[in-house]
């Protein structure tokens, strides 16, 4: 056993709140006394302010407590204009494209950006929202977190390539990290219903023999019953031209299903590690549903290259012997029903 690292006051303090079998270097090896979460706690609150970071794992019948070492980093002021300078150009670059999908050219005539308003103001509308779902959860939860950073990209289709929030701490436990992680999905869901609904009473049903070229979006469930609602009957040869709102609510949905997708480090593989941690089978599956749908739209294979070299590993949580409470497996339940609702298998067709 290595005791070098530790003075005996520390050894000490431990030994209160955590019963020592085993110590290698600076992990323990022992059982966490009862009651597990208040001596967690107290624990974990004594062993930072000796300059360590705590985390709690199991092994077989055993928990085990490794210690690393804080640093002490002067924390960076956060730069808000580099978040507002990106929404901005956000903003810019989904009116360019809502202006194009309505047969405007703002660069020809600049009032033409108006047109796009109806689908920019709608998209940012999920899109913001899902990520401020993550962000004041994340903030709840006592979890540094940056706001939300768009992307603005020059896509014909979208404009954007969405918002992510930066983690600066440690997530404290496999409870904060399924709130942290279904927070988003699921704002971000409720704020579409509304969108795509008012958007589909926008639209209107015109024959196929008019549409001279465009794209076929595939329904999903949600996207389907909120279609029968407002179109009770559509004849035939006939199809939906949708109102850039309801094209929105569609990408919102479809945005939302990617993110609940339980891989690596989306929403989805965040709720999926605190489940069944590192479950290579379970990972393994996955990857196989992605592959075997990449035969009815090949972005699915896209998908799963980039979540896996973005890595499929996902870091520690610090407390992951405390389980989940009845709550938090409702919430997981909520997650897989709106992965079911939202998932279109065939995202994208020709007309």
């Amino acid at each position: 056993m290595a005791f070098d690292y530790y003075k005996e006051n520390l050894l000490f303090m431990i030994n209160n709140y955590f019963e020592i079998h085993q110590i290698n270097g600076r992990i323990f090896i022992g059982k966490l006394r009862e009651p597990w979460e208040i001596n967690l706690r107290n624990l974990k609150m004594a062993l930072e302010s000796y300059g360590y970071i705590p985390f709690f794992s199991k092994r077989k019948n055993y928990h085990v407590l490794t210690l690393i070492e804080k640093t002490y980093k002067e924390e960076k002021k956060e730069n808000y204009l580099l978040n507002l300078f990106l929404f901005l150009l956000t903003l810019l670059t989904t009116l360019l494209v809502g202006s194009f999908h309505q047969g405007g050219n703002p660069f020809l005539k600049i009032s033409d950006i108006f047109l796009g308003i109806p689908f920019s103001f709608s998209l940012l509308a999920i899109l913001g929202s899902h990520e401020l779902g993550h962000y004041f959860i994340a903030k709840k939860e006592n979890i540094s977190v940056s706001l939300p950073y768009f992307l603005p990209v020059p896509h014909p289709l979208i404009g954007t390539m969405g918002a992510f929030i930066k983690m600066r701490s440690i997530i404290p436990s496999k409870k904060s990290l399924i709130r942290v992680g279904i927070a988003g999905p699921l704002v971000g869901f409720l704020v579409a219903l509304p969108i795509t609904y008012v958007g589909l009473k926008l639209s209107k049903i015109i024959k196929l023999e008019e549409i001279k070229q465009g794209l076929s979006l595939g329904n999903s469930i949600i996207f389907s019953i909120l279609t029968k609602i407002v179109f009770k009957n559509i004849p035939e040869g006939c199809d939906i031209l949708l109102h850039p709102m309801a094209f929105a609510g569609w990408l919102g949905f479809f945005v939302t299903a990617l993110n609940l997708v339980p891989l690596g480090q989306l929403d989805g593989g965040h709720i999926a590690y605190a489940l069944f941690g590192r479950f290579r089978l379970f990972i393994i599956i996955i990857l196989g549903i992605l592959i075997y749908l990449s035969r009815y739209w090949l972005g699915w294979l896209f998908w799963a290259i980039i979540v896996s070299l973005l890595s499929l590993k996902h870091p520690p949580v610090q407390d992951e012997i405390t389980s989940l409470t009845k709550k938090d497996i409702l919430l997981t339940i909520c997650a897989l029903i709106i992965l079911l609702l939202t998932f279109p298998p065939k995202p994208f067709g020709t007309m």
